[in-house]
């Protein structure tokens, strides 16, 4: 894979990481379930961050960014606080497995940032509830 298909893959993945977060911040109680919803906003201003740093780093790699999709499918109903914290880890495993690539397929300072961006979406995993990996984002180890 080319470090600009990498990118592009990465920044498809963001984008469907704001969107699920999105829809996850819409249908949290911030009353009810202060810290949840806390943790929603956090990822959610995260994940725009990165997509937005990552339009800027396909451009500069002289691609064109690839757009976001009308709308995304949800990892699951998330209707209960235990739906969107599950949602949440299923999104956090995505990006991992997204950044993995990403670090495998680039070098230098895109590598160095995909790798800070997989260790954050690997820490946040575990603010969700998920369990700690020796190797986030690549399964196959």
């Amino acid at each position: 894979m080319t470090p600009l298909a990498a990118l592009q893959q990465t920044l498809a993945g963001e984008h469907a990481a704001v969107y699920v977060y999105g829809v996850l911040g819409g249908r949290v109680s911030s009353s009810a379930h202060p810290s949840l919803a806390t943790r929603i906003r956090s990822a959610y201003i995260t994940h725009r961050g990165r997509r937005d740093q990552l339009t800027a780093m396909v451009r500069t790699a002289g691609g064109q960014p690839v757009a976001a999709e009308v709308s995304y499918r949800l990892p699951n109903r998330a209707r209960t606080p235990d739906d969107l914290e599950a949602a949440a880890r299923v999104t956090e495993r995505r990006c991992a497995a997204v950044y993995a690539t990403t670090v495998a397929g680039t070098s230098r300072s895109e590598r160095r940032w995909a790798i800070e961006a997989l260790t954050d979406s690997s820490v946040r995993l575990l603010s969700f509830g998920g369990s700690p990996d020796p190797w986030p984002g690549a399964d196959e180890l």
